[in-house]
């Protein structure tokens, strides 16, 4: 009997070597029909950074409402912004405008989160402490 181990081995060696003649299935990276100056990579960067970068929207779009600090974590928005900015930098080594564009508004994003995080919580303490001097 086969152990588990020796069959995930089997399938590891059997997938590389499937792969390996894959070069044909490779798309190339044409000029996009929609938009001839992008490569087709390009546009389908855009589309995806679009998803990703807009993902931290709600929270902040749901903060501004309320007002509110609550239910915000600023040190997550804080961590994603500060590396985001390596994804600007590595957009720019690797000349991908996408990564770029994306990451640029991702960090302002991110930092704008913070900023008003940071906005509500002090004006919730004033608010705590002008109400705990009114009950002393």
């Amino acid at each position: 009997m086969t152990s588990p181990r020796c069959l995930l081995c089997l399938l590891c060696v059997l997938g590389a070597v499937g792969l390996s003649g894959c070069e044909e299935l490779v798309v190339p990276d044409t000029q996009s029909l929609l938009i001839p100056r992008l490569q087709r990579s390009e546009v389908f960067g855009l589309l995806a950074g679009f998803g990703t970068t807009f993902a931290a929207v709600p929270d902040l779009i749901a903060m501004l409402r309320r007002q509110s600090s609550q239910g915000m974590n600023p040190r997550m928005a804080a961590i994603m912004g500060t590396f985001q900015i390596l994804w600007v930098y590595y957009g720019l080594l690797i000349v991908s405008r996408p990564v770029v564009l994306w990451n640029l508004i991702a960090v302002l994003t991110n930092f704008f989160s913070v900023a008003a995080y940071l906005h509500y919580a002090r004006r919730e303490r004033g608010h705590a402490a002008r109400a705990a001097q009114t009950h002393a």
